[in-house]
């Protein structure tokens, strides 16, 4: 009898040290490094718990082999199994770094430390470029898909407005799932914001009365050049040949009525063609925006910059030349158009 109480104690002992031991051991495999080379993404898929995570993760080698693959498992359950995190891990993406462990992979799923994805709206795409782009992503959830630009303007709550110019040409951050129409809705708020701030500050005498004239302006502004400090003088010739009656004669607008007929050049019957957008032959401004301005184009649209320039021709480095009259711009024009293709036009262009 008392052998068998030994033996009893024995194995009482050997429990008592062996289960902390073991779980010690097994432990030490979630805080060991990954077997990973290179920096990868994990995704918890919507509607995924832990098991389904550590199925991926080994099935994608991220475990490592055999029993040491097992051991993290384990590991994961119990550590769940004391934490409680099965139930609060994060649906998104995960950034897994060389030297990371399985616990610390845990602990950002635990707290929702998910993947932060960017996308950045480039100043002067188009409505349909912008649409384009969004599709192109894998990452966003689709929901623009199959519908017009009228409906998409309705599901923004704008129903009864033209979709151009209207979203802000900056970097958004998201995370996988996200639906296009939330990075649209986030563009239109921020761009109605900087139109809004830039009304208040605008200048006196302006040739135009509301803040949708002036997203026009910003965006023929904002099509015309490329060099930040030129905008407000671009405004400047802009506005003075609207105070003076004078057609805009701007090539970005006659390119954005012809659509994609559109193949690289405007032809002299182009130019001739009586759209909406043609202003060398309307007179004023187009009927809307025709690209996405940037806050700085917005800007230049309501404080213009003073100049007595009617006319400007691009110099073939990205910049301007600027003429207050017809026969230097002509000059001008000749000039540069020494170094250009043929056909090459300036803009606006030499009528009255």
């Amino acid at each position: 009898m008392r052998k068998k109480i030994r033996i009893f104690g024995l194995l009482v002992v050997l429990l008592v040290v062996a289960v902390p031991v073991a779980g010690a051991w097994v432990s030490s495999y979630l805080h060991r490094p990954l077997p990973v080379s290179e920096t990868l993404t994990v995704e918890v898929p919507r509607g995924a718990g832990l098991s389904r995570v550590l199925y991926n993760l080994n099935d994608e080698g991220i475990l490592g082999k055999g029993l040491e693959a097992r051991f993290r498992r384990v590991g994961a359950r119990l550590y769940s199994a004391f934490t409680g995190m099965d139930g609060r891990m994060h649906v998104g993406e995960y950034q897994l770094k060389p030297g990371d462990s399985l616990l610390s992979l845990l602990e950002k799923m635990d707290r929702g430390d998910v993947l932060q994805r960017s996308l950045t709206l480039v100043e002067g795409w188009n409505f349909r470029e912008l649409r384009a782009r969004l599709a192109s992503l894998e990452t966003l959830e689709h929901r623009l898909e199959g519908l017009t630009d009228e409906q998409v303007m309705a599901e923004l709550g704008r129903p009864d407005r033209h979709p151009e110019g209207w979203f802000a040409p900056e970097t958004y951050f998201y995370t996988r799932g996200t639906a296009d129409l939330t990075i649209l809705a986030r563009a239109l708020a921020r761009q109605e914001n900087i139109l809004d701030e830039a009304w208040q500050q605008r200048a006196k005498d302006l040739p135009y009365d509301t803040p949708y004239e002036a997203l026009i302006m910003a965006s023929i502004v904002e099509r015309e050049t490329g060099v930040p400090k030129e905008r407000p003088e671009i405004a400047g010739v802009f506005t003075n040949r609207l105070n003076k009656g004078m057609r805009l004669q701007t090539d970005p607008t006659v390119i954005y009525g012809m659509g994609e007929d559109y193949k690289g050049n405007i032809r002299r019957s182009d130019l001739r063609r009586a759209t909406p957008y043609n202003t060398y032959v309307i007179r004023g401004l187009p009927p809307t925006p025709i690209a996405m301005p940037g806050r700085e184009a917005i800007l230049a649209a309501v404080n213009p910059g003073k100049t007595e320039s009617l006319y400007f021709v691009a110099r073939g480095d990205g910049s301007h030349s600027f003429s207050k009259t017809l026969a230097q711009h002509r000059k001008a024009v000749r000039e540069y158009q020494l170094q250009r293709r043929e056909g090459y036009r300036s803009s606006p262009g030499g009528g009255q």
